[in-house]
């Protein structure tokens, strides 16, 4: 092969490669005291769940008045897009977490929550920490590996 023809190709796998990694994941929130999960679009779809405010869901499709989500699982529904805000929360994924006052294992421990306890997500730091607030006010940081949502 070229050498120069060997460095576009390989310029052009890179770019391409790197223009997948940048699809940024979104997230939404359920913003009524509950929602309504179906299998369809459409309110006489088939009801699979009934969820709380709060619960988060990463966004796959969004139209008019409906959009697809992911849960924690995997899991495709569609629900209401009024029942949705962008406002963002995560959920304790493990049986206790802990919210630290500042991003670091040896901060000290403001509060800890239980798993699905609701934290809205205030800051993603980029280092693997979250800014979050509880319901009751107090903020701290939790790792990223230990919440979904975020």
């Amino acid at each position: 092969m070229i050498p120069g023809l060997r460095l576009l190709v390989a310029t052009l796998l890179a770019g391409l490669m790197s223009a997948g990694a940048a699809h940024a994941v979104e997230y939404m929130s359920v913003s009524a005291p509950h929602a309504i999960l179906y299998d369809a679009p459409s309110l006489h779809a088939k009801k699979m769940f009934l969820v709380n405010r709060h619960m988060p869901f990463e966004t796959v499709v969004s139209l008019d008045a409906w959009v697809k989500v992911r849960d924690r699982s995997g899991a495709l529904y569609w629900v209401e897009k009024s029942a949705l805000t962008f406002k963002r929360y995560v959920f304790a994924v493990l049986p206790l977490v802990d919210v630290r006052k500042a991003p670091d294992f040896s901060s000290p421990c403001v509060l800890q929550v239980r798993q699905q306890v609701a934290l809205e997500l205030l800051e993603d730091t980029g280092t693997g920490w979250l800014k979050v607030r509880h319901q009751d006010g107090e903020l701290g940081y939790v790792k990223h590996s230990e919440v979904w949502g975020g």
